[in-house]
């Protein structure tokens, strides 16, 4: 069963909450990152993503980058910037996106459910990544950034939400630049966090991870780290936990993921074109986007025409939880046989584009000449994530896209 925890959360004040907090250091690159903290001393970005503060080139993960980390991270605690809760506490988190609120609950969950696999995972993870956020744990020993976790939707939790959306005035509450709504609640009624740690470890056999699996290795990591570097270690310490945001399964919607292409392999259009129509019915649709409607059906833009491309019945099985993926039907009969791509971790041909973006994107890099082909898939569902990590498979890399992306700096947690 899952183990949650309250803790004492570090936070922003109301007046400069909308300024400190910022997207996940993953959704940035240093260049867009550099942008969005221009002129503005509270940015978290200066604690995610320390390089923004050097010139251009810098090695992001250079030693004097990281003692930047922790400077900046001191700096917005001894500036009052960042202040700790006296007690320990739950916090609920709303985010609206298109008229849709999902709320999640903020706990610390445990290190042992990680290595024990309470917590499923759907993703590899690479090592570099790890390595880079375990250093930043490692710095500023804390967790500055939460994680993404879905549970199985229960309706008492469900009820002690809505009781407490609908009847207190959050404690933050605010529209982000790129149009999200934010808003965050405190739970400070001893009751309530007691009953959601006893539902937690009663009824809630597992946890999922849906976005953060880097994040969520290096902080159970360096907690196991942490752990056996102490020697009256009892179990009790701060740093076998770490801080997580976990919605119900049934308020979460993965969106699209799609794929663009430099070349196609050495093939003519045409070539290619007919090799494609051994595993799909590919219909011609014309300038205008197209988007997938429905499970194993793709679209597919080339040389100014979009495509919808229907999977043959040879090329996907229902009963395999890996198989049935369109992402693996595209991998398997048109990136690797047809474009000779077999590793998409590695390879330099291909580029990943989440939907929020728009398939006009896809148009646009083709358009330039940057890529040759794009595809576009239709979307991956919370069950077939479910059913992939429930049955210990692991999904082709970047499968899933979420949205909106949790906001860094809301709270955070030390594992002091």
């Amino acid at each position: 069963m899952a183990i949650i925890k309250p803790f004492r959360g570090l936070r922003p004040s109301k007046e400069i909450v909308k300024q400190l907090a910022s997207r996940p250091y993953d959704v940035l690159n240093s260049a867009e990152a550099r942008v969005e903290a221009e002129g503005n001393k509270y940015s978290l970005l200066r604690v995610t993503k320390a390089e923004l503060e050097f010139p251009q080139g810098i090695d992001e993960h250079g030693q004097e980058v990281y003692d930047r980390v922790v400077e900046n991270y001191n700096k917005f605690k001894t500036n009052k910037w960042l202040v700790q809760d006296a007690e320990e506490k739950f916090y609920i988190y709303g985010q609206t996106m298109d008229g849709r609120t999902q709320y999640g609950i903020v706990a610390c969950t445990h290190i042992e459910d990680y290595f024990n696999n309470h917590i499923k995972k759907h993703e590899l993870t690479r090592k570099d990544k790890e390595q880079d956020r375990m250093m930043h744990v490692r710095i500023t020993n804390a967790n500055v950034e939460p994680v993404f976790f879905a549970y199985p939707a229960h309706k008492e939790i469900d009820a002690i939400v809505n009781n407490i959306i609908k009847n207190e005035a959050p404690e933050y509450d605010f529209v982000a630049d790129e149009g999200f709504g934010h808003h965050f609640w405190v739970i400070n009624d001893k009751a309530i966090i007691a009953r959601l740690v006893e539902i937690f470890a009663n009824d809630i056999p597992d946890l999922y991870v849906a976005d953060g699996h880097h994040r969520t290795a290096a902080a159970a990591l360096v907690g196991a780290e942490q752990k056996k570097n102490n020697p009256n270690h009892t179990g009790k310490e701060e740093y076998n936990y770490f801080m997580s945001v976990i919605f119900p399964d049934n308020q979460l919607k993965i969106i699209d993921y799609n794929r663009v292409v430099k070349d196609l392999n050495g093939l003519s259009e045409e070539e290619f074109l007919n090799k494609l129509n051994d595993v799909f019915v590919v219909e011609k649709m014309g300038a205008d986007i197209y988007k997938p409607a429905a499970l194993h059906e793709f679209s597919m833009y080339l040389s100014g025409n979009w495509y919808k491309m229907t999977a043959k019945k040879h090329t996907y099985d229902d009963n395999d939880p890996i198989g049935v993926l369109d992402v693996t039907i595209l991998s398997n009969h048109v990136l690797d046989k047809v474009l000779g791509i077999a590793d998409l971790r590695t390879s330099q041909r291909i580029d990943f584009i989440g939907g929020i973006r728009g398939l006009g994107e896809l148009q646009r890099r083709v358009d330039n000449g940057e890529m040759k082909v794009a595809f576009a898939l239709y979307a991956v569902s919370m069950k077939q994530l479910i059913d992939i990590a429930d049955t210990g498979n692991i999904m082709p890399p970047k499968t899933t896209w979420f949205e909106p992306k949790l906001r860094s700096g809301l709270v955070i947690h030390e594992l002091k």
